[in-house]
């Protein structure tokens, strides 16, 4: 606000008398809760008059000047209009003090003269309409709080797309019992003359209610609602010190978009999160299958400690940066909020994946098994057993990606490194059971070339019966 004034001086005032370089400050009334006016008084080169000026509320500064009411009216007629077109409208005034007597007290102990109305544009950036309306498909509730005037603060909302049937201003809200302040915060997004103490009181009601309160402010007097709220976001270019001090998070482009964006990047982590969980609880199910049945039954083993190795190295990748690099789906802001003690893994979702890891298990060990009750060796068996398995973890990995739980388009939208890695595992699996010497390690067998073919293409099928358990369930592992 200073240097839009200092700015508009510098434009429109050079050359004139209305500017005074060499006045220095030697005293300073603040803004308080009853008198929403700040004063400054001035000091000229050993003049024998300080000049004293004031700016604050129209109302304020015209209480000031004592204005008679006819010319009260006026004032706030004209503020009025100025302010239904957005404007952030001060009233000036000035006032003489001898600079041999004391200071006074207050601000009313002054002769102020009514100077007139400034209007000050704070343009909204493009992008925030567009962030609003994210923020409304996104379950998220935006309410502006705000020190200007309730006209000033309808236009502002209007223009933002913040819903502002009704406007509580910093008086009302005084005049509220908290169950009666309860009950309106669900209705008014708007709340206008609000004082520092009240944006405190403001942000604490919401959180008394179950809210996740996220908190924006740039001035020292946000600092205490910035540190109550659940997520204090100060701006970084034009905030303060103890505002960015007070904030759990700085935006370094003072842009309300950034904190949808943020909104948005969560989400997706979480979701990728969740996904990966899904898919490292299946996996492991086989592989706790396969190291523990065939001991139970006196069979050969299939998994020794190399072949675990192998199968981590395609678990590893696949959580770590296949799902980590999923873009999420087109949904992703549509959803509500989630609640705030929901856990990572639903009950649902450990039964997606105890499911999925189930019918791995059972096919996997259904082969081995009758592989050798058909006589065949054990280490053709446990060679189909081991292709198969891969295969199958290789399938699972494209259901469990974000999306929809159906079988259209599971290869499409794979990203590079999804690609990379499914190419890298079926490479890597075709080494391990094809070259003698890698072979030879893992106790491989060689299959013929239809015996390999037809236990990876069976792997890979099992994707249909993924994509089948995911409807069953009725759970996406994204959700």
């Amino acid at each position: 606000m200073e240097q839009a004034f200092h700015r508009f001086a510098g434009a429109h005032l050079v050359g004139t008398e209305h500017l005074h370089p060499e006045w220095r400050l030697v005293r300073e009334y603040e803004l308080s809760p009853g008198l929403l006016a700040m004063s400054h008084l001035w000091r000229g080169q050993g003049g024998p008059v300080d000049w004293v000026a004031s700016k604050g509320a129209p109302e304020a500064v015209a209480d000031l000047c004592h204005l008679p009411e006819a010319e009260r009216a006026a004032v706030s007629a004209q503020a009025a209009q100025m302010a239904d077109q957005g404007l952030r409208v001060l009233g000036v005034a000035k006032a003489r003090h001898r600079s041999a007597q004391d200071w006074p007290a207050g601000q009313h102990d002054f002769e102020f003269v009514w100077l007139g109305l400034v209007g000050l544009a704070d343009p909204l950036r493009p992008e925030v309409p567009a962030a609003i309306a994210q923020c409304r498909q996104a379950g998220i509730r935006v309410v502006m709080i705000t020190g200007d005037h309730p006209r000033t603060a309808r236009a502002v909302a209007a223009q933002a797309g913040i819903e502002n049937d009704q406007v509580l201003t910093g008086d009302e809200l005084a005049g509220l019992s908290p169950p009666q302040l309860a009950s309106r915060l669900g209705q008014v997004t708007v709340f206008a003359r609000i004082r520092p103490q009240q944006k405190l009181a403001l942000v604490e009601a919401l959180k008394a209610q179950g809210e996740v309160v996220a908190m924006t402010g740039d001035g020292v007097n946000d600092a205490p609602a910035l540190k109550a709220a659940h997520i204090g976001i100060a701006m970084g270019q034009r905030g303060t010190d103890v505002a960015r001090e007070a904030a759990a998070l700085v935006l370094l482009q003072d842009d309300f978009s950034a904190i949808v964006q943020a909104i948005a990047r969560g989400r997706l982590t979480f979701a990728n999160l969740r996904q990966a969980m899904v898919y490292t609880l299946a996996v492991h199910v086989p592989i706790i299958a396969l190291a523990l049945l065939p001991v139970l039954f006196g069979l050969p083993l299939v998994l020794a400690p190399l072949h675990i190795a192998f199968l981590e190295l395609v678990i590893d990748p696949a959580c770590s940066i296949v799902f980590e690099a999923e873009p999420g789906t087109a949904d992703l802001m549509n959803r509500p909020p989630r609640r705030r003690d929901e856990p990572l893994l639903s009950v649902r979702h450990v039964l997606l994946s105890l499911l999925q890891g189930g019918v791995v298990s059972g096919v996997v060990v259904g082969v081995y098994a009758w592989l050798l009750g058909q006589g065949q060796p054990a280490g053709l068996a446990s060679t189909v057993a081991f292709v198969l398995l891969v295969a199958a973890n290789a399938a699972l990995i494209l259901p469990s990606r974000s999306g929809p739980a159906s079988g259209q388009g599971l290869f499409k939208g794979l990203t590079p490194v999804s690609r990379w890695v499914l190419a890298g595992t079926l490479v890597a699996l075709c080494a391990i059971t094809t070259v003698p010497w890698l072979a030879a390690p893992f106790h491989f067998v060689a299959l013929a070339p239809g015996q390999w073919l037809g236990t990876l293409a069976a792997g890979l099928a099992l994707v249909s019966v993924f994509v089948l358990n995911q409807r069953l369930i009725g759970h996406r592992p994204d959700t």
